[in-house]
Formats: C-alpha cells, sequence, structure tokens
C-alpha cells in the first residue's frame, strides 16, 4: 500500500484536517520534534487505497541569513552586506528540528500534499517543505505526479472535501517573490541598521533603544506617524468668532440654533452679525425641511478593514488582532483571515453562512429576521484574485472566545430631537451671543488611519502590516497614546528629520512602493526574480554610501535632542587600563563607558548592574559587575572587558563569569560550575555566591534554577567529584539553630544530585526573566545520554543524573 505524506502550516490545523478527511476513524502520536503530531488513517487517493500521515510545521521551516562571519558587526564593513556577504537558508527554529522530523516522518512516502496556508507565504513554506522531504521519498515512476497543493480557505467539510477533491500544484513564482522580500529586507536592513547604530549608540547615552533599525517598510510606516507629527507642532492656531442663538420652545426647555454662515475670522463683521440680531425678540421659521439620513452596507471584510475595526472600535493593536484572527480561524470559527479581496463570488452561499448563526445568543433574531426577509448583498467590492472575504462559519458564544445590530460602532449616532415645526411658526428669543474660538491642530495618527495610508501607498502586505507598525512601537521610536494614537518619540522624529535631509527616498513611501509592485510581478510570472533583486540592491546600495557619506546632516540634528556619553550616566566601576571610574548608562542599550580612554564596554541587558565588591578580573584589572534580573531570577558576575573581549578561545563576546574557563579564579565555572543542566543540552549549573541565604545555582545557558539549602551559613563548591555521576561536591556549612541536618549535625559534602541527605534541600524552579537568551526548551526533554569529556580546570564533565532528573523535574514551576 503506497503512503500519501500531508503537512499543515500548525499542528492544530493539521489534527482538524486529518479529523474531517478521516471522519475521526485515525491514530495520532507526537512526532520525534515534541511539537507536532502525526495522525494516520487509511483511505482513498487518485483511485487507489493508501495509507495518510499527516502532520505539520510550525510556520516557516527556513529563514535567511548570512553565513557565520557576516553576523559579527565588528568585523564586517554593513557596505558588503548588499552583494558580497554570502546569505543561505537556517532552521528557523533549531530546536524544533523540523527539517530532520520531516524527513523521519515522509521517508519512504509516495506522494505528498501540501496544505499550507493559501498565500505567498504559504506557497513559500510549500518549497521549504519539498526540499526537506523530496530527497527521501520514493522515486516516482517515469512522468508520475508526486506532488500536490491543496487550496482552502476554511476549515469545515465542505472546504477541505472540495480541496481535497481539486488539488492543483504549488505556485513557483509566489514563493520566489517571498525569497526576494526576504532578501531585500536583509541585506538593506542589516547594512543600515548595524551602521547607525553603532554610529550613534558610539556618540550618545540616553537614546533609550537597544536597536537603532532601519527598514524599507518600517521607516515610511514612522515616517507617515512623524509627518502628522510635524503638522500637529507647525499649526498656528486662528481665532474666530461664531453667532450663537438660543429661543425657548414649549415651557422650560430652549433650543439653540446654529448660525448659518457657521464662523467669520474678522471680529468687527461678527460684532456687526451680532448687532443686526440682538435687537431681536422673535425667530421666525423660514421653511421645513427634513432628511433621512442612510449608511451604506459595508463592504465584505478583508484584512486591512478587519486591522482598522479592531483597532478603532475594540481598541486592539494590529499584531494582537492577527494573533486572534488566526486562533480563530485554526478553530473553524472564521475563514482564512489574510485576504485583500472585498467581493464576494457570486455563487457564494451566503444563507449557509448566515444559518450557522441561528443558535448565537446575542444576534439570533437578527439573523432569522435576514434569512425571512432576504439577503441584501454586500456592496460590490475588489476582487484581489485571493480568499473569499473574512466569514463567520460556525457560532460561537462570549464564553466560547471572546447590521447595526451587531456592529455597533457602523450605526448612525442619535442625535438631539428637534421640535414639531411649521413654516411660519414663532419661537420667543432667550439669548443671543457671540462666541470667540480657535482652530485646532490635527491628533495624531490612530492605528486605523496609519493602516489606511500604509494601504493607500502600498507599504506592506495585509500580512505585515502589523509588523511593521509593531516594530516601530518596540523600537521606541513611537508610543500608543489613548485611543490607540500613535506619537512619535524624540529618537523617532529625529531620525525621519534627519532621512529627510540627507535622502527623502528613505522615508517616502514612493521607492518602497515601487518595489511591492516589481515583487508582485514576480509572483505573477511577469519578471525576474534576480533582475529584481539586482536592480533594487543596487538602488539602495548607492543610497547607503551616499547615506554614510552625509551622516554628519544626521549628526547635527542628533546633537541637539541627545547628550553624547561622556555626559551620561553615573559613576560606577573602575576600568583596568586608567583605574579611573567608568559611567553606568542606564538607558538602553545600557552599557559602561570610560571618558578617559574613550572606550565603551557592552552589558547584558533587561536587568539590573551593580559593582561586584570591588574585586577585580585577573586578566585585565577591570572591577566587576554584577548582573541581576531580580530577586526570582538568575545573577551573575562579570567581567566588562572580557564580556566584550573573550580572553579564551573556547568563549564567545557576551559571556559573563559563569562561562568562563579560567583555570583559577574564583568567580569562574571552572572553580563554581557544580553539573549539566537538567533540562538543555549544553549548559551547566554554577553557583550563585551571592544568593545566601536563599542559595542558588543557576543554569548557564537557559532559565533553570535550582533552589537549595535555605539559610545555610555557607555553600562552596568542592574540587572533589561525585563517583555516581561526576557533578561537583558541594560543602555545605548551617548554623546549629537552623540545622535541617540529621543528627544536629551543621555540616555535610555531598552530591546535590545524589546524597539522600540533601534530597529534600533541593528545588528546581525557572528563572523570573524578561530576556530570550535566558529562556530554556519547551518542557523537560527526557532520555539523554550522559555527558562526556572534561571540564575546564581539570575537572571532568558531570553526568547527567538519571534518577533525579524526574525527581527534580516534579518542582517545575
Amino acid at each position: 500500500m503506497k503512503t500519501v505524506f500531508m503537512v499543515a502550516e500548525k499542528p492544530s490545523l493539521a489534527q482538524s484536517i486529518a479529523k474531517i478527511l478521516s471522519r475521526g476513524n485515525m491514530t495520532s502520536h507526537k512526532g520525534l520534534n515534541g511539537a507536532c503530531s502525526v495522525h494516520e488513517y487509511t483511505g482513498s487517493f487518485i483511485g487507489q487505497s493508501v495509507h495518510f500521515k499527516m502532520t505539520s510545521v510550525c510556520g516557516h521551516v527556513m529563514t535567511l541569513d548570512f553565513i557565520g562571519k557576516y553576523n559579527n558587526w565588528d568585523k564586517v564593513d554593513p557596505a558588503e552586506l548588499f552583494s558580497k556577504a554570502p546569505t543561505e537558508k537556517k532552521e528557523a527554529n533549531p530546536k524544533l528540528t523540523m527539517v530532520k522530523f520531516l524527513q523521519v516522518e515522509g521517508r519512504g512516502c509516495d506522494y505528498i500534499v501540501l496544505w499550507l496556508d493559501c498565500d505567498k507565504e504559504g506557497e513559500n513554506i510549500c518549497f521549504e517543505v519539498l526540499d526537506s522531504v523530496i530527497p527521501v521519498m520514493n522515486k516516482p515512476r517515469g512522468t508520475e505526479k508526486t506532488v500536490y497543493r491543496a487550496k482552502f480557505s476554511s476549515i469545515t467539510d465542505t472546504d477541505i472535501c472540495n480541496a481535497m477533491n481539486s488539488l492543483g500544484e504549488p505556485n513557483r513564482n509566489e514563493a520566489l517573490s517571498v525569497d526576494a522580500r526576504q532578501e531585500l529586507d536583509l541585506r538593506i536592513g542589516c547594512a543600515f541598521t548595524r551602521f547607525q547604530t553603532k554610529y550613534f549608540q558610539g556618540k550618545y547615552g540616553n537614546l533609550d533603544s537597544s536597536l537603532i533599525s532601519f527598514g524599507p517598510c518600517q521607516t515610511p510606516t514612522l515616517g507617515f506617524c512623524v509627518e502628522r507629527h510635524d503638522k500637529i507642532q507647525s499649526f498656528k492656531p486662528e481665532t474666530y468668532w461664531v453667532l450663537q442663538a438660543k429661543v425657548n420652545h414649549e415651557k422650560e426647555s430652549s433650543l439653540t440654533l446654529e448660525w448659518d454662515r457657521v464662523r467669520v475670522f474678522d471680529r468687527e463683521i461678527a460684532q456687526m452679525f451680532l448687532n443686526i440680531t440682538k435687537m431681536a425678540r422673535e425667530a421666525k421659521v423660514e421653511s421645513v425641511s427634513k432628511k433621512e439620513k442612510a449608511k451604506q452596507r459595508p463592504l465584505a471584510l478583508n484584512t486591512v478593514e478587519m486591522l482598522r475595526v479592531a483597532s478603532a472600535a475594540l481598541g486592539m493593536g494590529p499584531q494582537h488582532t492577527m494573533q486572534i484572527a488566526e486562533r480563530l480561524y485554526t478553530q473553524g470559527y472564521i475563514s482564512y483571515p489574510r485576504t485583500e479581496t472585498t467581493h464576494y463570488p457570486e455563487n457564494f452561499d451566503l444563507k449557509e453562512s448566515l444559518r450557522q448563526q441561528t443558535n448565537n445568543p446575542y444576534w439570533a433574531e437578527t439573523v432569522k429576521a435576514l434569512l425571512s426577509e432576504g439577503v441584501n448583498r454586500p456592496r460590490k467590492g475588489h476582487d484581489a484574485g485571493d480568499h473569499p472575504p473574512i466569514t463567520p462559519m460556525r457560532a460561537a458564544t462570549e464564553a466560547e472566545l471572546g447590521f447595526t445590530d451587531i456592529m455597533p460602532w457602523q450605526s448612525i449616532p442619535l442625535e438631539e430631537s428637534l421640535p414639531n415645526c411649521e413654516k411660519g411658526d414663532v419661537f420667543p428669543v432667550n439669548e443671543v451671543k457671540l462666541l470667540e474660538k480657535q482652530t485646532n491642530p490635527p491628533d495624531y495618527l490612530t492605528e486605523a488611519e496609519l493602516i489606511t495610508l500604509m494601504e493607500k501607498h502600498g507599504i506592506g502586505t495585509d500580512a505585515s502590516i502589523p509588523v511593521h507598525i509593531n516594530n516601530i512601537c518596540q523600537r521606541n521610536y513611537v508610543t500608543v497614546e489613548s485611543g490607540r494614537r500613535l506619537k512619535p518619540t524624540n529618537l523617532g522624529i529625529v531620525l525621519v528629520h534627519g532621512y529627510y535631509k540627507i535622502d527623502a527616498e528613505l522615508v517616502l513611501p514612493t521607492i518602497r512602493s515601487a518595489v511591492e509592485k516589481q515583487l508582485n510581478l514576480i509572483a505573477q510570472g511577469k519578471a525576474n526574480y534576480q533582475q529584481v533583486l539586482e536592480h533594487t540592491l543596487d538602488i539602495f546600495k548607492r543610497k547607503f554610501h551616499y547615506f554614510v557619506d552625509s551622516i554628519a546632516g544626521m549628526d547635527e540634528l542628533m546633537e541637539v535632542s541627545f547628550s553624547p556619553l561622556a555626559a551620561t550616566g553615573k559613576p560606577l566601576s573602575r576600568c583596568g587600563k586608567c583605574h579611573r571610574f567608568m559611567k553606568y548608562i542606564q538607558a538602553k542599550p545600557s552599557r559602561l563607558h570610560c571618558s578617559h580612554c574613550d572606550e565603551t564596554y557592552s552589558l547584558p541587558q533587561n536587568g539590573t548592574i551593580k559593582l561586584y565588591k570591588e574585586l577585580r578580573c585577573p586578566l585585565d584589572d577591570f572591577e566587576l559587575v554584577l548582573w541581576s534580573s531580580g530577586s526570582r531570577g538568575k545573577s551573575y558576575p562579570l567581567c566588562p572587558y572580557c564580556y566584550n573581549h573573550p580572553p579564551f578561545r573556547d568563549m564567545k563576546k557576551g559571556m559573563g563569569c559563569n562561562e568562563c574557563t579560567h583555570p583559577t579564579c574564583q568567580h569562574s565555572l571552572s572553580m563554581l560550575g557544580i553539573g549539566q543542566c537538567v533540562e538543555c543540552e549544553n549548559g551547566v549549573l554554577v553557583l550563585d555566591p551571592t544568593s545566601g541565604p536563599k542559595w542558588k545555582m543557576a543554569c548557564n545557558k537557559c532559565n533553570v534554577i535550582v533552589h537549595f539549602f535555605e539559610n545555610a551559613h555557607k555553600v562552596r563548591v568542592s574540587p572533589e567529584t561525585c563517583e555516581s555521576c561526576d557533578a561537583a561536591l558541594v560543602d555545605v556549612d548551617f548554623n546549629k539553630a537552623k540545622s535541617p541536618l540529621p543528627g544536629d549535625e551543621t555540616q555535610h559534602s555531598g552530591c546535590v544530585f545524589c546524597d539522600p541527605v540533601f534530597q529534600d534541600l533541593v528545588e528546581l524552579k525557572h528563572a523570573a526573566t524578561r530576556h530570550p537568551m535566558h529562556r530554556g526548551g519547551q518542557g523537560r526533554r527526557q532520555g539523554r545520554g550522559r555527558g562526556k569529556g572534561r571540564r575546564p580546570g581539570g575537572r571532568p564533565n558531570p553526568k547527567r543524573p538519571k534518577d533525579k532528573m524526574a525527581a527534580l523535574a516534579a518542582y517545575f514551576v
């Protein structure tokens, strides 16, 4: 029996599709990567009985990056990134071992059916999957077709079965357009970002951003926000006057009349009108006209409009909205949420979609009325040829998640009710006065307004718009104010003004819009991938060189707004070269600066830094500092110089004393390392000598923390090792009054993993951390072999404890 291998984009999608196609008659098991399941069943395929295997990836399998040495900011000229620097496809998430997983499950299969999302990104992932699986599949006979593509827009029985019965092929051109966008964004973004980050962070201390990033879409997005800010700042209010009259109607109520002329900007003319009218005692109705207000039916919902409505009506950010929409899609509540189309095809069954909502507790009556009275089809919109508009596929109550009856933000606001009156009616005048007012500046852009501008000017795609908006927030270029208005920060304003001063096309939407059109032509097979890539990179390479040569223009603006390094920060620790105090600059990215040597030293981010007991590094005489993520997290000492200039070949930039391989330094891994981490592959649990009396050891790679020997007077790592697991022994000294040791003993030496005396004194947790570099894996991994080799300083590498791994795992939080 032949085997059909099927791959979806997410684990939940794979389960839903397999359940529909197998009619629930399937078996499931976890894959080797622990993240994806495999669902198996028997069925019919192209007229023969076959064995189906359905699984998934977790988004992109591969990501584009520069080869190793070109990722070193210090050794590579950013200008080389435009053409000289080779790129390679790397696994997007190495911990998932997705390529190996796909090859293991796809080995020996005869056919492959790709159920990736039906957009350009999905087509690109199709070919990433094929590159992994085709080499291990059975070879086709002659011209036999073995690769199939399923096209679907919702997770319903009808849509999935129709897709299975009308399989096509993956679209190579659409995949190439994504490849082109990835390479352009990587090369252009990295070159500009590296140059301006190093240049400005090397001069100014209070930029408060760890990365001064540039992006071909991100920067024009920021430009729209700053353009509105500039209009607000340059706005000059004008004084104007309004004539206001109030008349009495009925007994105790009054009615305010609006001036037909609205307003005048000349005080004398306004006074003249007041003089004419203030003597009047009565107001006579000259004519009566009635007008009925009607609101156009809304267009069918596409992605951009969904983002606008969610921001304006629900107060949700674009990225959060897309995350929720994707979850609703995978759970079968709505159709595919990435679409540019706002027009339903003539044969689309709107009544069937409505019938799914007849039991909804909120709008069931409205739906039933529509079905009985007849459905008035939506306005004719734009057909982009991708997916149908976003449509509800089944009912959901508020407990399950989360026309104007259903969309209250679309309704017409209630106006003040007017009294019934006829032509010739007379009302007594109560008051006539002149009001002095001023014109108001425009407000900052809302997210909804920004999304509209991005769509209008062709900046980004329906899928990437939320990412670009999120990026300018994350980079501290704008802040989100009340009403989800985007207010540029000082840094965002200076950057945009600097781009305008040097090369306005770097921030204007025109050039990126033109690039997007070329990428769409690649997707349609009307433009050559390589030619578009080379032509665009050549344009931006020229712009980059001009930008570098003209950077002084932007620097002049920076000087006005930000403080130089030498004038920023507070004295903290002594430099090992000049022995003067270096200043600690707390604003992002936090760092130390020696104004005498004119040297800047990077530090670990997202934590606190303080002087470490005035102790010095034995290699360079720099005073050590202590980094901490908080009382519930990790902490470790580091030498500022070694952290930036690794002293040994087996060390990398950014390593603290807990990873230093110095053989005799009292703060190093060699002297404080205890045993191999019970969770991650390469980490070592290192004693935190500052943690007493709540002692702990922490992994120097992931976020595992082991609390032990609370209230001990002293904890020391012994030079001796455990005979069972090769972990370093620990010497513990308790005060007599607080000793938990048996027989009123106050001292004990043993292995934290194997010694039964220590068994109840050890507790495993995860660090409370805010930084991805300290996060561990997705859960405890089992069945690993014992570690081999030698540790620095002559101590053997500890073996992974066998039974203790399970015992410690019981304490996971």
